[in-house]
């Protein structure tokens, strides 16, 4: 079990959890790693950038103080969505990125989320030796190098147009004659996202692009698209689009309002795809947590679902292990590996404007054919402590156990813990939302009695 890494990065309360001394480790432990890395390099680059949380400034500072002082150069390329840090790191000469967001969560939260040089987060047995090494920064630390070895910071933040124009170059033509409204969660796609919409030619409307520390995610983005639902509907638009925090996630929003989940994002993608004859193998990766509906509908279209393990480490192992070129979350964290590393939202956004573009049709007539079945999650708060026991309580598995049984044939139930918040999340999914509804209540109820 690992003691700071979660399934994506460092995460919790800024200064509280997440602290500096924390994050002053991390870099003490990175540059370590680094430097036995690549002992002949005489010189390690590291790109790093941040979302627009306040806090990001305070563990900036932390991490570039132990890298700086194990020797490492850092590029900080200022506010950028963590796919744009990845995408630098893999098209440079820098040998890891770091990316300072909590993503979707709270402003009061941060994250610290690696990547290695090519663009990939780290596997689990880097992270397992980096939390050792943060536990050893005494031995680690015990030699210092010499005031003027130490590593130089530099704010590089011109090669967030090499990310930019990269996303805008992965689509054919233009999207003129087109209406998009933008959500950009006051958060990293404030600036990328009405760029490159821009400059395919749409007309667009920008809404929550004023970050100022303190509010991103609040009340909008993709976590909150009920906002953008409106805006849509009210200026006629053909679409809304909805990133969170640091843009690695979409939700869109057809002309009516209707919401349209990573899942039938996918969908539209990978059908597209499939069309083209782009869709490796007729397959796409999603997790544990896809409708059931969904998997029924690709399967009737010819495609065929793999569900890997929720986050999407997992969803990118199971498509690098089958060849797969498109997966994700049913939260809009999609993964399209024909164009990038990791989740893109701004990237995913474009490429989904473009199929709706080519289709000739609305988006809501691209996934009106989609019958989800009834599906209630509900996340149960408890202790960070206590979250990952809940499958080590007989009285709570037992209790699944049996209302499993009453499910058969019926739906499916999935208990699962939150990599990045203190929180059980009890997933129930049936044909009739009556039983649904009641099974997934009656065993929040026990996890709640059980852990709290």
């Amino acid at each position: 079990m690992r003691k700071y890494f979660g399934t994506d990065g460092i995460r919790g309360e800024a200064n509280r959890e997440l602290t500096v001394e924390l994050a002053l480790k991390l870099g003490y432990a990175l540059g370590h790693t680094l430097k036995e890395k690549y002992p002949e390099k005489k010189r390690i680059r590291v790109i790093m950038g941040s979302d627009t949380r306040r806090s990001g400034y305070m563990l900036r500072s932390a991490l570039t103080a132990g890298l700086n002082s194990m020797g490492i150069n850092i590029d900080f390329v200022g506010v950028i969505p963590t796919p744009g840090v990845a995408y630098l790191t893999q098209k440079s000469s820098a040998k890891a990125g770091i990316m300072i967001s909590a993503s979707h969560n709270p402003a009061k939260d941060n994250g610290i989320k690696i990547f290695w040089e090519d663009g990939h987060k780290l596997p689990d047995e880097v992270e397992l030796e980096l939390e050792k090494l943060m536990d050893n920064v005494e031995e680690i630390t015990k030699d210092p190098i010499a005031g003027d070895e130490v590593g130089k910071f530099t704010y590089a933040e011109d090669e967030y147009y090499l990310y930019r124009d990269h996303i805008i170059s992965t689509v054919s033509g233009d999207f003129s004659g087109m209406k998009i409204i933008l959500d950009a969660a006051n958060g990293s796609a404030y600036r990328v996202a009405k760029e490159v919409f821009l400059a395919l030619g749409a007309e667009i409307v920008i809404i929550n692009d004023a970050p100022n520390g303190k509010n991103i995610n609040v009340r909008c983005g993709s976590t909150h698209p009920e906002i953008l639902s409106k805006v849509v509907m009210g200026y006629e638009a053909d679409l809304g689009l909805a990133y969170d925090g640091d843009a690695d996630r979409l939700i869109a929003v057809d002309k009516n309002g209707n919401i349209v989940d990573g899942d039938k994002i996918i969908a539209v993608l990978a059908l597209g795809m499939k069309e083209r004859n782009e869709l490796a193998n007729n397959q796409v990766v999603t997790t544990v947590m896809s409708n059931m509906g969904f998997e029924n509908y690709l399967s009737n279209k010819g495609v065929e679902l793999i569900r890997a393990n929720v986050g999407d480490r997992y969803v990118l192992e199971k498509m690098k292990e089958l060849k797969i070129n498109i997966g994700g979350e049913q939260s809009g964290h999609i993964i399209l590996t024909d164009f990038g590393t990791t989740g893109d939202g701004v990237l995913t956004s474009v490429k989904l404007v473009e199929a709706i573009r080519d289709s000739k049709k609305s988006l809501d007539e691209l996934v009106n054919e989609i019958k989800d079945w009834p599906q209630l999650l509900i996340n149960v708060k408890v202790s960070n402590e206590k979250k990952n026991l809940w499958n080590k309580n007989e009285n709570i598995v037992k209790f699944i156990e049996e209302k499993e049984e009453e499910m058969k044939g019926l739906g499916r139930v999935l208990v699962r813990t939150s990599g990045t918040e203190p929180i059980v999340r009890v997933m129930v999914e049936g044909k009739e939302m009556e039983l649904v509804d009641r099974i997934a209540k009656e065993i929040a109820v026990v996890v709640e009695k059980e852990l709290v």
